[in-house]
């Protein structure tokens, strides 16, 4: 049984190894993820707003528009959120038993990433767009503009890095169970389970 394997994890109830997890590609890119929505949070939340002499309130560094910074922000710590939710759940992902159980979580995994790839290519068109019309009258000591590129450089990266884990999830996908083992010496504990109440052949007959 221990030739088991089903989306990419073996028999459920093995040792957690840490070295072997942090060594898997989908653990890489996921933490890669992750401290990408940190930077452009940081960035976006520390040096993203600015105020001239003359004005009290502060304003957002692409071109004065809001929506921009609060885009960056917002996306930024859902991102995060996600990424440590999916990454406790890679943690996790293993103890799960039950196949059906591990197919949904492999496809959230596929439909969350493909989402964020999305919209980061829209966050990094978005902030680009804003910060090349922005006026140079606004801010003339050019404050943040090194956080402001930063920002719209992870939002392209992360792109990239959502989309390669969105093919590495379809990977995981397409491993599916192992159909010959799991029919000879793997039963899923949901079917175990119904095999059980269902009533015998003797029962039956008697």
């Amino acid at each position: 049984m221990d030739g088991f394997q089903a989306y990419g994890a073996g028999k459920a109830g093995g040792a957690f190894d840490p070295l072997t997890f942090f060594r898997q590609p989908q653990t890489v890119m996921r933490i890669i993820c992750w401290l990408f929505s940190i930077v452009i949070l940081g960035c976006v939340a520390n040096e993203g707003y600015v105020n001239r002499p003359e004005e009290v309130d502060e304003f957002c560094i692409f071109n004065r528009n809001q929506s921009a910074c609060t885009y960056a922000v917002s996306m930024g710590m859902l991102c995060f959120l996600c990424s440590t939710a999916f990454l406790a759940l890679d943690v996790y992902f293993p103890q799960i038993s039950g196949v059906k159980d591990r197919k949904k979580a492999v496809m959230a995994d596929i439909g969350a990433s493909a989402l964020w790839s999305l919209v980061w290519f829209v966050g990094f068109c978005f902030l680009a767009n804003q910060w090349q019309v922005s006026k140079e009258e606004d801010n003339p000591l050019n404050e943040g503009a090194d956080a402001a590129r930063a920002a719209i450089i992870f939002s392209f990266f992360s792109v990239f890095t959502w989309a390669i884990q969105s093919l590495l999830a379809i990977q995981k996908f397409k491993l599916g169970a192992d159909s010959v083992t799991l029919s000879q010496e793997y039963v899923d504990p949901d079917q175990q389970e119904a095999l059980e109440e269902a009533p015998s052949t003797d029962e039956w007959m008697g």
